[in-house]
């Protein structure tokens, strides 16, 4: 069987999923009589159902069978809202003490009528002239300047990550992620009708080899990636292997859909200097300034740029004209660069308290992040460890949120240093280690 007629099959599943037909719960047969009923080779059907583990529809469960997932029919559980909890380590908006002062300085007579009465204009997917240029010049980084003329705003990060998806991704096609990625990536392929599939990653970033051999396998048509300050693990891709992600993606004509929200920690030019006519850079406002203030950057290449603002206006997330006109104000008088100069610090700062009240335990970080990976002692499971910090009035993240294969998550949790004071941080962080050291007796009462 070719592997345009296996991924056919895969579909046909796919598609027996989506109209309820399978349901949550429901069991494959085995390989081999799947393979028997389809009149198809063993191989194949291994193949099949490989596929569909990649897309999250299944899980596999060691001595019982495959089973369609749990969320299989809307892709993923969507991001939660942030809860009354008495510490949050879930939600990663860093708030400093002082930035609301800067902001407010910044935005010194945007009230008046004459500002405001522009502000309260109907605004495109382009913006105006003016804002295309402070954002470009905002943008820059290191060997990487875009034209501004390449520029499309978003209302926000993950607007922006749809209308990117839309533009290169066509319905039914597929498109490459790290195998720990950015959750809302899933629930929005899901509406385009985008499939992921899994990329395996080392201490480097995304694997050239992994890659190339999904490519191989079913034939993608972007890859979406975070190459500096990933989410959830914090890595930054070295030089070598942005070099070699690059080179591969251009031999395999594949579009690149650049995740930089997080790199206003580090100073890491994106991808596209390297490929500026193989990258689309993303980025936002909402963490360098505050959540209540966002905007969202597409910059694509330019001969994508018009798939890309029809993507924004037929998904009706073009920004709002006050927020172009505070955006435009924040990145012009230095206050957003201000804000994450400080905000570097302040991150700084967080990761080493969190290696102070952690010591001896597995955690993977960036000292320049705001938030850790923890890898479980082998007597917790990172649902259960969610479940008991929630007693405990402290929120986390468990692994399975950031896994793009269902039922494939590493026994792991992030935690997200950015929203608490520091006292309240350094008392949620000391809560968990003593959670972790906990006896057995503890563990059994939160399963």
């Amino acid at each position: 069987m070719s592997n345009s007629e296996y991924l056919k099959l895969a579909d046909t599943i796919a598609a027996e999923i989506a109209s309820g037909v399978l349901k949550p719960g429901d069991r494959l047969p085995p390989q081999r009589t799947f393979a028997y009923e389809r009149k198809i080779a063993a191989s194949t059907a291994s193949r099949v159902y490989a596929e569909l583990m990649r897309r999250g529809l299944v899980v596999g469960e060691v001595g019982r069978g495959t089973f369609i997932s749990g969320e299989a029919r809307r892709g993923a559980s969507a991001p939660g809202e942030p809860r009354d909890v008495r510490i949050d380590l879930e939600f990663n908006y860093p708030n400093l003490p002082n930035q609301t002062a800067l902001v407010s300085r910044s935005l010194e007579g945007l009230d008046k009528p004459v500002a405001l009465d522009a502000a309260l204009r109907q605004a495109t997917s382009v913006g105006t002239r003016a804002v295309r240029d402070v954002a470009a010049t905002y943008l820059s980084r290191a060997t990487w300047s875009p034209n501004p003329e390449q520029l499309v705003f978003t209302g926000n990060g993950r607007q922006s990550i749809a209308a990117a998806l839309a533009a290169v991704v066509p319905y039914g096609g597929r498109c490459g992620v790290e195998a720990l990625t950015y959750p809302f990536i899933k629930g929005v392929a899901v509406r385009l009708g985008i499939s992921l599939v899994p990329l395996a990653m080392d201490s480097s970033g995304l694997r050239p080899d992994a890659l190339r051999k999904a490519h191989e396998e079913a034939h993608l048509s972007a890859i979406y990636v975070q190459p500096t300050v990933h989410n959830p693990l914090g890595t930054t891709m070295t030089s070598a292997r942005r070099n070699e992600i690059v080179r591969i993606a251009e031999q395999l004509d594949l579009l690149v859909v650049e995740d930089n929200v997080y790199s206003f920690l580090e100073n890491e030019p994106p991808l596209a200097a390297l490929a500026p006519d193989r990258c689309i850079v993303l980025d936002s406002l909402s963490k360098k300034i505050a959540p209540g203030l966002t905007l969202g950057f597409v910059v694509p290449p330019l001969h994508l740029r018009e798939s890309v603002m029809a993507a924004v206006r037929s998904g009706g997330w073009t920004a709002s004209g006050f927020a172009f006109a505070a955006a435009e104000r924040l990145m012009a008088d230095g206050t957003a660069a201000e804000l994450a100069r400080l905000k570097r610090s302040d991150a700084q700062a967080r990761q080493k308290l969190a290696a102070e009240c952690l010591s001896g335990f597995e955690i993977q970080a960036n000292p320049n992040c705001y938030h850790l990976w923890l890898t479980l002692p082998s007597h917790w499971r990172s649902q259960s460890f969610v479940a008991a910090a929630a007693r405990r009035d402290i929120a986390l993240t468990p692994s399975t949120t950031f896994a793009a294969p269902a039922g494939h998550a590493p026994n792991a949790v992030r935690l997200a240093l950015a929203a608490p004071a520091m006292d309240q941080l350094e008392t949620g962080l000391r809560t968990l280690a003593a959670l972790l050291r906990s006896s057995d007796h503890d563990m059994e009462a939160t399963e």
